[in-house]
């Protein structure tokens, strides 16, 4: 008989937790989240009830891998090779070609829009053929792993929005940013790291900021919101004890500092309280496993000739790409990386050639890693900024020396591994490079086909505030099939 009651009282699923425990709900949010594991049992109907599956359908990637460019690198310099402004060097922009075009202040009062042609050559690479610039020769060589969208466009004309807009989808700040929309609707595939983690380099050339709204959780809950590593000897800030505390008593202070967050979350009911909870925890988790991660002195040699030795100096983009490999792996869903000093409006061949400098070959040895290890089918891996550079020089144009303004209306990015179609170039402009003639793809339908490759219906993933639901991809967004394998 005593040996029946154990049993029966061990036999605990959640209608009977909710039943017999007097805290109710509360006690179920503290309950998972300090035994994580305590209710991952069966996949049965009253479990799927308590918590529908996500994703919505088989996704082709686990994870995402984001190089974002800050300050738009200029796609006449990468990937969108036009001879005919080599031809037409110095003349002007016709008018049939702008049509009116918005333009931003910097250049709207300039008298004439004199073509410029690249100052650097292109070739062929690939099964596609692709043309790569020459200031990208290890991104040349993985042509059959990536494709490039030359025909992206976007209404923001300025950074501000136009930088938001990509990681948000609306323009104006105080939404949530892409990994925090993928950290609410997919989660951690590892419970010591975030779901979401954020990486910031410097380039040489002229920067454009990066502000922490970029990846806010906007009005998600606070536990989606991107952890900023930094470089240095404390990568993640506030995350170890101070001296002359121990795990133990680390340990005793969480558990009491969750009972009174506990008590306090019965008596107001504020959600907010169990996600401080859930952030210490996290913290508490991350204490072991951050310090791990970022070590890598157990990198082998060639790891390290593959990115090169910039991978040894924390903070530079390098180093972050080797990071961002081993967080990936260690099952964080989303990496953001931001690298800035793309905004050339003038002096721009030599500065460009410096930007390249610093991320081509760390670009390229991500993939060729993720590759080497099997993880890029399941990690989708995104390079590109946030709008495009102008087909005509801003300011005085030379040979050898110019800038240009910014062009929301066409530029290019590319994309591989995580159901992405390899070796194809999606896309066309016309032969000044400046208006899309061929497969146009907005910000919106970048987001919709993102979220179609990791299992979601971006139409689905929402989430009720201030009386409408919202969704990264706003009211709009279609999923581009020509890029999908």
């Amino acid at each position: 008989m005593e040996k029946e009651i154990i049993e029966n009282s061990l036999n605990i699923n959640r209608r009977k937790f909710l039943s017999r425990m007097s805290l109710g709900l509360g006690s179920v949010a503290l309950g998972s989240l300090l035994m994580p594991d305590l209710f991952s049992g069966g996949a049965d109907a009253e479990a799927a009830s308590f918590m529908p599956g996500l994703p919505h359908f088989a996704p082709k990637a686990k994870r995402v891998i984001y190089l974002f460019q800050n300050g738009a690198p200029s796609q006449l310099e990468m990937f969108d090779y036009k001879p005919k402004l080599r031809e037409m060097f110095g003349q002007e922009l016709p008018a049939s070609i702008r049509m009116g075009q918005r333009l931003t202040g910097m250049t709207a009062n300039q008298a004439k829009f004199p073509l410029a042609g690249s100052y650097y050559d292109f070739k062929q690479y690939g099964k596609s053929r692709a043309w790569i610039s020459d200031l990208f020769p290890h991104t040349a060589k993985i042509a059959d792993d990536i494709c490039i969208v030359k025909s992206m466009f976007t209404e923001a004309i300025n950074h501000d929005p136009a930088l938001t807009f990509f990681q948000t989808g609306a323009q104006q700040g105080n939404r949530p940013s892409f990994g925090s929309w993928m950290s609410y609707g997919l989660g951690s595939e590892n419970k010591n790291l975030p779901a979401f983690c954020v990486l910031l380099s410097r380039g040489k050339g002229n920067g454009q900021g990066v502000y922490s709204k970029l990846w806010s959780n906007g009005f998600l809950d606070s536990i989606h919101q991107g952890v900023q590593f930094s470089s240095g000897d404390n990568p993640v800030l506030y995350l170890n004890d101070h001296s002359g505390i121990d795990k133990v008593n680390r340990r005793k202070m969480l558990d009491k500092l969750a009972e009174l967050n506990d008590m306090s979350y019965q008596q107001f009911g504020d959600p907010e309280i169990n996600t401080k909870i859930q952030q210490y925890e996290m913290a508490y988790r991350m204490q072991t496993a951050v310090p791990d991660i970022t070590d890598v002195s157990k990198e082998p040699d060639d790891v390290i000739k593959l990115y090169g030795p910039d991978c040894l100096v924390p903070g530079t983009y390098a180093a972050n790409c080797l990071l961002a490999r081993k967080l990936s792996e260690n099952g964080v869903r989303f990496v953001q990386l931001y690298h800035q000093g793309w905004d050339q409006h003038g002096n721009l061949p030599k500065e460009m050639a410096g930007q390249a400098k610093d991320v081509d070959q760390a670009s390229a040895a991500l993939i060729t890693d993720l590759k080497q290890r099997g993880l890029l089918d399941e990690t989708l891996v995104i390079w590109g900024g946030e709008f495009g550079r102008t087909n005509y020089s801003q300011g005085k144009l030379l040979a050898d020396n110019y800038g240009r303004d910014h062009h929301p209306r066409c530029f290019s990015i590319w994309m591989a591994g995580g159901g992405v179609k390899s070796g194809i170039v999606h896309g066309e402009t016309d032969e000044f490079g400046y208006n899309i003639v061929q497969d146009p793809v907005h910000v919106h339908d970048f987001h919709a086909t993102c979220l179609h490759l990791l299992g979601l219906n971006h139409e689905k993933l929402t989430y009720k505030s201030q009386g409408r639901r919202y969704r990264i991809t706003d009211l709009a967004g279609k999923i581009v099939p020509g890029i999908i394998a």
